[in-house]
């Protein structure tokens, strides 16, 4: 099969996945509890008040009319009006997205720092000590839930010894970087850096844990060729047999887990931005729950799948041009 049709098939697959998330939270804002015009009103509104503003809404509409119309909303990218803050739902969602892609590029990298090194390490002194402290480690962080991973290191590290701040996002990446671009000011840098330290490190705790098994697994199959033992035959040192040749041909899996996890870190810094009030989609996820504003909560959560799908297409794309054996199979 050419890489073009495999692409297009994977892209009808997202709509799909696209498709059945927008129709999940659709039939749960219906069957949910409690009426949306009780969010709007105030409670002293009359009757006809509240008659007027269900007309408005179209929730005085059969449900398959309203599940039409709302198909064709998100189709032209209209996620709704928010309840609560008055304003439409996309650039609400905008405006957080940097925030989740900062802290879920940030666990990326302290993960990749911390992994590869340790599952070469692991990989190449098998059964000694270097090796099972690897294995414990990885089995702790596959095993620690990140929200108490998260309140422990806040309650250490922040308020016990101090070194870090509890939380919040006081500056953005990118107003820190222009800032110092322009007038070479690194205090701005060093607060971001400063405040993202512990939500990357309890956000990626998990996925340092699974790079880490992946590459041991990874670097012992590949150990076992041949190719290794003629290069050690020629007397290549063994620092440059291990990252430049086992550990490369280890990397095609890894990379396809990389791409995977980075959705699932956006995803899943929910609970994270929570537990460190980082500003981004996931707390104001959780601020939407709490409010009851179903269309921004709807909005935040289909805009999380469509990134999910749009990244899982990214990375088959990548899979399948580095191992074209994949489109065959």
């Amino acid at each position: 099969m050419p890489l073009g049709k495999f692409l297009i098939k994977r892209l009808l697959q997202g709509i799909f996945v696209i498709w059945g998330v927008v129709t999940l939270t659709f039939v749960f804002r219906a069957i949910s509890p409690g009426d949306p015009v009780n969010m709007i009103v105030d409670q002293r509104a009359s009757q006809a008040q509240r008659e007027q503003v269900r007309e408005n809404l179209g929730l005085n509409e059969p449900y398959y009319v309203q599940y039409y119309e709302y198909l064709q909303r998100m189709v032209t990218g209209d996620l709704g009006f928010s309840y609560r803050e008055g304003r439409d739902v996309l650039p609400i969602v905008l405006e957080r997205v940097p925030a989740t892609i900062e802290l879920a590029i940030a666990a990326t990298i302290v993960a990749l720092v911390i992994a590869i090194p340790l599952g070469v390490i692991s990989a190449t002194r098998r059964n000694e000590p270097a090796d099972y402290g690897a294995t414990l480690f990885s089995l702790v962080g596959i095993s620690t839930p990140n929200f108490w991973l998260g309140i422990m290191l806040i309650l250490v590290l922040a308020v016990e010894v101090g070194i870090f701040p509890t939380g919040r996002r006081p500056v953005a990446l990118h107003d820190a970087l222009w800032l110092f671009l322009t007038t070479f000011y690194v205090g701005d840098l060093l607060t971001w850096v400063k405040h993202i330290i512990l939500p990357a490190i309890a956000l990626g705790t998990y996925f340092t844990a699974l790079i880490t098994r992946l590459t041991r697994s990874g670097m012992l199959d590949e150990l076992g060729k041949p190719y290794v033992t003629a290069t050690e035959a020629k007397g290549l040192p063994g620092v440059l047999i291990r990252y430049k040749h086992v550990l490369r041909n280890t990397m095609i899996p890894i990379i396809t887990v990389l791409g995977l996890q980075l959705g699932t870190l956006i995803g899943g810094a929910v609970i994270t931005e929570t537990v460190f009030s980082w500003p981004g989609l996931g707390l104001k996820l959780i601020t939407s729950i709490r409010q009851l504003d179903w269309p921004l909560l709807q909005g935040i959560i289909i805009f999380i799948g469509i990134s999910f799908v749009v990244i899982n297409i990214v990375v088959d794309g990548l899979y399948a041009y580095l191992n074209p054996r994949v489109i065959e199979e």
